[in-house]
């Protein structure tokens, strides 16, 4: 089930790496003088706007319930006279994404949207965290860590060591994960040393559930 994949399975999946994942997709470094209401969001308003945004929510973050999955800058209709970003953070615990719109001018939320049914990409933390559920998990993490070092890679000291991929994972007709339906679950793509990859084709990771789910068709 676990296997090296060589180079037919990097190219399978070199167009879901091209998905954005990262924290802070419009994020910029900083250009000379004050930005403007239009300009892409600097890496200090990022940092700024998210922790305004989680401030309500750090005990919750503290305990791994909420995650503040990325910062963008809002192109809503007051975009061209303020400098706003959207926050994006998700519950586990109900499943729910929430958006909060920050006033970087005043320093404070001034507006937040609470949905359920909506996955956003993971965020880089998320897939880390996704790989760390993988390597504790009974079944896989032994494989996880032989496939490591048969690729020359050593002792994997940690999930970072890995490269990696997600994919959000919504269930269709596959046995194994139907609580995906609800729960905010992860394709994890694994790069090994030596550019090979690790076949996970029937492991979804549930973040919400902290479990890993074995698909069957």
């Amino acid at each position: 089930m676990m296997t090296l994949a060589g180079a037919g399975a990097a190219a399978a999946v070199g167009a879901a790496l091209l998905l954005p994942g990262g924290q802070g997709s419009q994020a910029a470094e900083a250009a000379p003088g004050q930005p403007v209401p239009g300009d892409p969001l600097t890496g200090a308003e990022v940092a700024r706007a998210g922790a305004i945004a989680s401030a309500t929510s750090r005990a919750h973050m503290a305990a791994g319930r909420i995650n503040l999955l990325y910062v963008e800058r809002d192109d809503g209709k007051d975009a061209e006279e303020r400098r706003r970003a959207e926050a994006y953070l998700y519950d586990y615990a109900t499943d729910r994404l929430i958006v909060r719109t920050v006033d970087l001018g005043q320093g404070r939320v001034v507006k937040e949207a609470v949905t359920r049914g909506v996955q956003p990409p993971p965020s880089r933390a998320e897939e880390v965290r996704a790989a760390e559920l993988l390597l504790a998990d009974p079944t896989y993490g032994g494989g996880v860590r032989e496939a490591y070092a048969r690729a020359g890679g050593g002792q994997l000291r940690s999930a970072s060591d890995l490269g990696l991929r997600g994919l959000i994972f919504t269930p269709g007709h596959e046995a194994g994960a139907r609580r995906c339906a609800a729960h905010r679950c992860v394709r994890l793509f694994v790069r090994l040393p030596g550019n090979t990859w690790l076949d996970t084709s029937r492991i979804v990771v549930d973040l919400s559930a902290k479990k890993i789910h074995t698909l069957e068709w």
